[in-house]
């Protein structure tokens, strides 16, 4: 894997798959535009990921909440004063940084969790200036939460800095209404908002993203039992997507990085080129999201336990995946430079690509592109298609590799008189001839 973030940018906006946005009047670091390959895939990842937590169980219920959300929220949640990162500023202000990503970079070793003290003692003893020359002020914390005015009448608020607060605002709603017992969870997708000091990475660590998270609610005690049985399903979902075991690792979360209302956190990293990465935590919360909310509120959010016939407030053990995060690691792990071929071709999980089948009529002869069209009509509502009768057809195959398609449908005049078409396999170039009548059943999408 020796493509560069950059590299991957670049490839990523030449194939339709992510743009910067507003890029026509300059862009605006850590905001991305997904392109018309790119929501395809964005939407597979969010599809399977839903159909996996979701759709599949009966323990788990979705739900879908607002992205604004009153000042109230974020207080009693501690994101108003604890959602920050230290930042390194010269006297001059004319640079400013997130301060464990400058002494990364520095110092060539990871500072999660270091403190402000910390940092400013490694500052003095490196004599760390930054690439200006300019030096820099003592370490300051900066909230990373999105402010904003609602109304005429200026009403505090916040953008979303994560999925998870509407959860446990409308607990006992969805435990009421949709009948559900411990164990149970509530799952959402969404957009979130981070003012980020220092984007980077391309899609990594973005100011808009969009995650994937689930709320797992527990009895008392049963915590390490759920934590680790999360553990095992997040990373089982990844290695069925096709996700190479050797590019996964559990990192656990030391005393000093865990956040304010966490009591265990581990994340699943992947081997990206600028490094093992986190793409999705897994975090047990105690019950302290539901008891603030509860506190603040002054509404209830316990559970009645019919077994102890008591009121509890559950516990809760959290998964929560970055779908840009997600995009970038599938991306990264289907690449491949072929030389061979003299193409690239991305190896996506089949669930994944954005494009299943490429319809390819041979040449554009009166005939051909008819019978191409017929069966690009007769399976489009069973699976994305696109047709293709522009350039050679060794062309067209290269070009669908390399947005992952999984398999190629030529026709040719023999198709006209025996109706059958050539079926080619992206990933081993075997092409085959099958009945028309039998492409669905011979096209393995699973």
């Amino acid at each position: 894997m020796s493509l560069s973030i950059e590299e991957m940018a670049s490839f990523c906006k030449r194939k339709g798959l992510v743009y910067n946005s507003a890029e026509i009047y300059g862009g605006m670091a850590g905001f991305f535009d997904y392109g018309p390959y790119g929501v395809e895939l964005k939407k597979n990842i969010l599809n399977e990921w839903w159909k996996y937590m979701v759709s599949s169980r009966q323990d788990i219920v979705g739900m879908d909440g607002a992205i604004i959300s009153p000042e109230a929220v974020w207080k009693a949640s501690g994101h108003a004063e604890n959602f920050s990162d230290l930042m390194l500023v010269t006297e001059d202000k004319s640079y400013e940084v997130r301060a464990d990503v400058f002494l990364e970079e520095q110092l060539k070793r990871s500072f999660d969790g270091v403190s402000a003290e910390e940092v400013n003692k490694l500052v003095e003893e490196h004599k760390l200036v930054a690439p200006n020359k300019k030096k820099f002020k003592k370490c300051e914390s900066f909230n990373l939460m999105f402010p904003l005015k609602v109304g005429a009448a200026g009403t505090a608020a916040y953008l979303r800095g994560e999925t998870t607060q509407m959860i446990y605002l409308n607990f006992s709603l969805i435990q009421n209404d949709a009948r559900m017992k411990l164990p149970f969870g509530i799952a959402q997708t969404g957009k979130a908002f981070r003012n980020e000091i220092s984007p980077r990475n391309f899609l990594f660590r973005c100011r808009e993203f969009e995650q994937m998270e689930m709320q797992f609610f527990i009895k008392h005690g049963d915590n390490k039992k759920w934590f680790k049985f999360w553990q095992a399903e997040r990373k089982a979902w990844y290695l069925s997507l096709g996700i190479k075991e050797k590019n996964l690792r559990y990192r656990a979360h030391n005393k000093d990085e865990l956040a304010h209302y966490a009591k265990q956190a581990e994340d699943i990293e992947y081997n990206f080129p600028f490094g093992w990465k986190e793409i999705e935590g897994v975090h047990d919360r105690g019950n302290w999201d539901l008891s603030t909310h509860m506190k603040h509120s002054k509404q209830k959010l316990d559970y009645y336990d019919e077994e102890t016939k008591e009121r509890i407030i559950p516990n809760i053990i959290e998964t929560s995946a970055g779908v840009d995060r997600n995009f970038l690691m599938f991306l990264y792990d289907a690449y491949d430079d072929d030389k061979e071929r003299g193409n690239i071709v991305l190896h996506l999980h089949p669930k994944l690509a954005p494009i299943k089948v490429a319809i390819l009529p041979l040449v554009k002869k009166v005939g051909l592109k008819e019978k191409a069209e017929e069966i690009f009509n007769s399976l489009k509502m069973n699976m994305v298609c696109f047709y293709d009768d522009s350039g050679s057809i060794g062309r067209r195959y290269a070009r669908m590799d390399e947005i992952g398609t999984p398999y190629c449908i030529t026709i040719d005049f023999e198709s006209l008189t025996d109706n059958s078409v050539t079926i080619r396999n992206r990933d081993s170039r075997e092409q085959k001839r099958v009945k028309i009548a039998d492409l669905v059943s011979a096209l393995d999408l699973s």
